[in-house]
């Protein structure tokens, strides 16, 4: 569905010397508003959209500076109100090699109501293919 890199930054490494966990959700997390921002899903504070109500990740091997994350997110199972996004992360001189994957429950949501609402058709079209 949508596929990214981002450089390992000596700083998103903690006292270990490779890339803090908590790093790895925000790669997720960027790649996700990425990949929205890219089909027109721009989340609007007084209006409606995306909120993350579950995620998780799962780690094989270690990044560390100064390695390029190769981040490939995918997008599937609508429900009424909500959709999965999920990524796999490869360093990407090691294409194929999987280091850590996770992924995120997506519900779509009336801000001003703070209420689930409907997923409007054209994302569940998007989320469907």
């Amino acid at each position: 569905m949508y596929e990214t890199r981002f450089p390992v930054r000596w700083g998103d490494m903690d006292a270990m010397g490779h890339v803090n966990n908590t790093v790895y959700f925000r790669y997720l997390e960027t790649a996700r508003i990425d990949w929205m921002r890219s089909v027109g899903c721009d989340p609007a504070p007084g209006g409606q959209g995306p909120v993350i109500v579950n995620a998780f990740c799962n780690f094989y091997q270690q990044f560390a500076y100064p390695d390029e994350v190769l981040l490939k997110l995918y997008v599937s199972d609508p429900g009424r109100t909500t959709f999965e996004t999920w990524g796999t992360m490869e360093r990407a001189d090691r294409p194929g090699v999987v280091c850590a994957a996770g992924g995120a429950t997506t519900i779509w949501v009336d801000f001003p109501q703070q209420k689930a609402i409907d997923l409007p058709d054209w994302m569940r079209a998007l989320v469907s293919g």
